[in-house]
C-alpha cells in the first residue's frame, strides 16, 4: 500500500469561513496547483483531523464533498486518493476511476450497460436512464453472502410471503433507509417492482378496470398492467409529478413515482402528496408507489413515503434493482397484512415465488451491513457524475436532485436528431418519447448516469452541449 502524501494545511479557527469549507478549499487548491498529484492517497480521516486538531467529521464532511465534485476516489480496502481526471479523458471515457455503484472498488474499464438494447457495443458511451453500475464490487462481502446462503439446508416450503428472516430485516431497511413505519407483518418479498405490480395487479385488477399511469411514465408498467387487462388511463405530470387535480374517479388503482418521477425527474411536494392521497380516499383508489431509486438523494432531504402517510390507500414497490443490481432479482411490496394475504393467496395458486438461496444471501448482505455500506459509497459515487452534469449543462437540467437520471427540456422535434447525431459520436441518449402513451407533450431528454463512468459521463455531457450549441 503506498504511503500517504504529507498535507501542507493550516485551519483557521477565527475565521468566518467554515472549517469544513477551509479544508476543502486548500485540499481543491492543492490538487489545482498539483501539490496533490493523481493516484496519491491521502491520510485517513481519523488521522487527518488529529494532525489538524478538529473533529472527524470536519475531515469527513470536506472528503464528501469532494468525492461529489470529482476531486477524489476511493478504492475498496486500500483508502482515498486523488481522482485522475486527466487520465480519464486521454482514456475518451472508456473507463474510470471514479468510484463506483457497486459495492466496493473503484471502477475499471468496461462497456457500460444499458436498458434497450441491453449490451451497446465496445466503446459506445450510454446515458440512457435505467441501470446502475454494477462491473465492479466488494468480492468479499458477495462471497460470504452466498457462503451464508450455501450454509443453509435447501428447503421444501415455499413461503409465499419471503422467508420471515429476510421480511424482518426488510422492514428493518425501510425504516432507516426511507423512515418508513413498517414491520415484517407488512413485507412480502417480490423479484422486483415489475413483479410486485403484476402480482399486486392480478389482485385487484378485474378485466376492462380503469388503471391510471403517469404520462409520461414508465413504459414496463403500462405493458404490466395492461397484460392482466387493465385499462390503461393516462395521468397527467407536471415538473413535480402527477397532477391530482382532474385524476378521474373511477381509477381502481393508480401508478405514480412520486420521490423521482420517471422520466421528468420531479419529487412530489408534501401538500401535493396530502391532496393525491385525498383524492384517493375519497375514490377508494390503491395509490402504487414506485420506490424504484428513492435511496439516492443529492442536497435535499428526504421527502417521506406516501405510504408511511396512508398505509390503507398505499402499496409501496422497492427493489434492489438500482441500489445492488438487476440481476439479484429482490424487491418487496408493503401493504395492509389483508392485501398481503389475499396475494399470498394468489401467489400459492399460481406456484409464483421468489429464490430460496437468493433470499437467504441477501439477508446476510442487510444483516451483517454490507448493503448499508455499499448504500453510503453509492450515493458518494452517483453524486459526481450528478455534479459533473449540472457543471457542464448547468440549469438546462432538472430532476438533478435525486435518482440516476435528469431532465433536459428542449423544444418540439429537436430530441430526435439530437439523439441521432449524438449515436453518430459513439453517445447513446433517451427522449421521452417513448415513455408517452399518447401524444408526446413533454419533448427532451432522459440522460441517465449510472451505467456510465464519471470520465464518460463528462464526455458524453461534452457531445451533448456542443449538438445544443448548434442549435
Amino acid at each position: 500500500m503506498p504511503a500517504h502524501v504529507d498535507l501542507p494545511l493550516t485551519l483557521d479557527r477565527e475565521a468566518p469561513v467554515p472549517l469544513t469549507v477551509q479544508l476543502g478549499d486548500q485540499l481543491r487548491a492543492g490538487m489545482r496547483a498539483g501539490a496533490l498529484r493523481a493516484g496519491e492517497r491521502l491520510p485517513s480521516s481519523r488521522a487527518l483531523a488529529r494532525l489538524l486538531g478538529v473533529s472527524r467529521t470536519v475531515v469527513t464532511e470536506a472528503f464528501q464533498q469532494l468525492y461529489a465534485e470529482g476531486w477524489l476516489e476511493g478504492r475498496h480496502g486500500s483508502g482515498t486518493y486523488v481522482a485522475d481526471l486527466a487520465g480519464h479523458a486521454r482514456q475518451n471515457g472508456r473507463t474510470g476511476h471514479a468510484g463506483h455503484a457497486g459495492m466496493g472498488r473503484h471502477e475499471q474499464s468496461a462497456a457500460p450497460a444499458s436498458e434497450e438494447p441491453p449490451h451497446p457495443g465496445a466503446g459506445v458511451i450510454d446515458l440512457r436512464p435505467g441501470r446502475p453500475w454494477v462491473l465492479d464490487y466488494d468480492r468479499a462481502a458477495w462471497r460470504r453472502a452466498w457462503r451464508g446462503a450455501a450454509d443453509r439446508p435447501p428447503g421444501d416450503v415455499i413461503d409465499p410471503y419471503g422467508q420471515p428472516r429476510l421480511r424482518e430485516l426488510l422492514a428493518g431497511h425501510l425504516r432507516r433507509a426511507r423512515g418508513v413505519p413498517v414491520g415484517p407483518e407488512n413485507v412480502m418479498v417480490t423479484r422486483g417492482t415489475g413483479h410486485g405490480l403484476d402480482l399486486l395487479a392480478a389482485a385487484l385488477l378485474r378485466p376492462g378496470d380503469p388503471a391510471g399511469v403517469e404520462e409520461p411514465g414508465y413504459g414496463k408498467a403500462r405493458n404490466i398492467i395492461a397484460a392482466r387487462g387493465g385499462r390503461i388511463v393516462p395521468c397527467p405530470v407536471d415538473d413535480q409529478g402527477v397532477l391530482s387535480a382532474g385524476l378521474p374517479g373511477d381509477l381502481r388503482l393508480l401508478y405514480t413515482t412520486p420521490a423521482h418521477q420517471y422520466p421528468l425527474g420531479g419529487r412530489l411536494p408534501i401538500p401535493r402528496r396530502e391532496r393525491l392521497l385525498a383524492w384517493a380516499r375519497r375514490t377508494g383508489a390503491t395509490v402504487v408507489e414506485d420506490d424504484y431509486d428513492a435511496e439516492f438523494r443529492y442536497d435535499v432531504a428526504p421527502l417521506p413515503a406516501l405510504y408511511g402517510l396512508d398505509p390503507g390507500r398505499v402499496v409501496l414497490l422497492g427493489t434492489l434493482s438500482k441500489s445492488l443490481a438487476p440481476d439479484v432479482g429482490i424487491g418487496w411490496l408493503v401493504a395492509t397484512p389483508a392485501l398481503l394475504a389475499v396475494i399470498a393467496r394468489l401467489r400459492v395458486a399460481l406456484a409464483d415465488r421468489t429464490s430460496g438461496p437468493v433470499q437467504e444471501a441477501v439477508s446476510v448482505l442487510i444483516e451483517r451491513g454490507d448493503l448499508d455500506r455499499h448504500l453510503r459509497r453509492a450515493r458518494l459515487t452517483y453524486a459526481r457524475r450528478r455534479a459533473a452534469i449540472v457543471e457542464m449543462l448547468g440549469d438546462r437540467v432538472s430532476g438533478d436532485s435525486a435518482g440516476l437520471h435528469v431532465f433536459l427540456r428542449l423544444a418540439a422535434g429537436q430530441a430526435g436528431p439530437l439523439v441521432a447525431a449524438a449515436a453518430g459520436r459513439g453517445v447513446l441518449l433517451d427522449s421521452t418519447a417513448r415513455h408517452h402513451h399518447g401524444p408526446v407533450r413533454h419533448h427532451g431528454l432522459v440522460i441517465g448516469y449510472g451505467s456510465a463512468s464519471l470520465a464518460g459521463v463528462r464526455e458524453g455531457c461534452a457531445v451533448i452541449a456542443g449538438l445544443l450549441a448548434r442549435r
